[in-house]
């Protein structure tokens, strides 16, 4: 089976919507090794339409101009795209493709497949309903030092609960922490008087 991974660059108030507004000042070597660890043993993207746009708007131009991210723009060239839509799509970036039907069940036959791992970068609608289907096996937060105060959040205001078990943290130089959770098979419960139990 498969491992699904997704990733966030995502403010302290939890918003994930247009980093590149106020991501870029904590750039560095360590998040970037961080980011292109994710994709390492990954040979497929899954996509929201919208960041499927932002990605396909600049990535193909970044590899034909030859410059310092033309290698990491191949990578996401070569690699297969299969974006999420309800409306019909059509493609100019290689290897892209429509997941048609359901979302859950297509991720579903995704993760039966044979391959490496189905990486998801952004895309916070597709990530909420995969997480709520309990197909996410780890999800990658890195978490800039800045409060960006409007804009979508990965977490909508649902009225159940999303429990999950850090996996592994590591603090960058430049303020970012890298949290990485997966699924909580033991999710806690109970209130107060459960919790002075455990004191």
């Amino acid at each position: 089976m498969r491992k699904v991974t997704a990733s966030f660059f995502i403010s302290l108030d939890g918003v994930v919507e247009d980093p590149q507004d106020w991501h870029f000042p904590y750039f560095d070597d360590a998040m970037g090794a961080a980011v292109g660890k994710q994709l390492e043993t990954a040979d497929t993207l899954l996509l929201g339409r919208v960041t499927y746009d932002s990605f396909a708007g600049a990535w193909p131009d970044r590899e034909a101009e030859g410059g310092e991210d033309a290698v990491f723009a191949k990578i996401l060239g070569d690699m297969r795209k299969v974006v999420v839509s309800s409306s019909e799509l059509g493609f100019t970036w290689r290897n892209s493709e429509q997941l048609r039907g359901d979302l859950v069940a297509g991720a579903r036959a995704l993760k039966a497949e044979p391959g490496g791992d189905i990486a998801i970068s952004g895309s916070p609608s597709v990530v909420r309903q995969l997480l709520d289907a309990g197909l996410v096996d780890e999800l990658h937060l890195l978490v800039h030092p800045i409060a960006v105060r409007r804009g979508q959040r990965l977490f909508g205001a649902e009225e159940s609960t999303q429990p999950l078990r850090l996996l592994s943290s590591t603090a960058f130089g430049s303020g970012v922490l890298h949290l990485v959770y997966g699924p909580d098979s033991e999710a806690r419960a109970g209130g107060y008087d459960e919790a002075k139990t455990h004191l």
